[in-house]
């Protein structure tokens, strides 16, 4: 297990038992764990980032402090927050973390996640020109979550 790891395990933790807001020091981590600063900017930016369902404060400074905060959001927002996050294209490792969202938060099943990668992957896209696969793929995820039945 890398460092990214074990600071992430940390940090989701501290907001399991936080009630779902945790706030944290960039350098008290880095010391705790024994990484740069960069390291902990790395893990919040990766690992906690709105496509995750969490969204994130900072304050710079001598009093400086990173705010974590689990969003809960009713399933429709969520999907229809999803569907507005893809924009006119979508690489697949971001899609996949927008669609673990949705699982984790239970908007969708874990066979619907694995049918909407499924159709949104590299190989069902090899017939359109590399350079446009990540238009057709957020093209058909958008759609494919606008529909209730999956």
């Amino acid at each position: 297990m890398g460092v990214s790891d074990i600071i992430a395990g940390f940090i989701d933790n501290m907001l399991n038992d936080m009630g779902g807001i945790a706030e944290l020091q960039r350098a008290e981590l880095a010391g705790r764990f024994n990484c740069v600063p960069s390291q902990i900017n790395y893990v919040i930016s990766t690992r906690f980032s709105p496509e995750r369902g969490y969204l994130v404060e900072s304050r710079r400074g001598g009093g400086g402090y990173i705010r974590i905060k689990r969003i809960a959001i009713d399933s429709e927002i969520l999907l229809m927050h999803t569907v507005n996050a893809i924009g006119e294209r979508v690489d697949t490792n971001t899609a996949a973390a927008l669609l673990a969202n949705l699982q984790h938060n239970e908007a969708i099943k874990e066979d619907e996640v694995k049918l909407l990668m499924s159709a949104i992957s590299e190989n069902a896209l090899r017939p359109a020109r590399p350079i446009e696969r990540d238009a057709l793929r957020a093209s058909i995820l958008k759609q494919m979550l606008m529909q209730t039945n999956l």
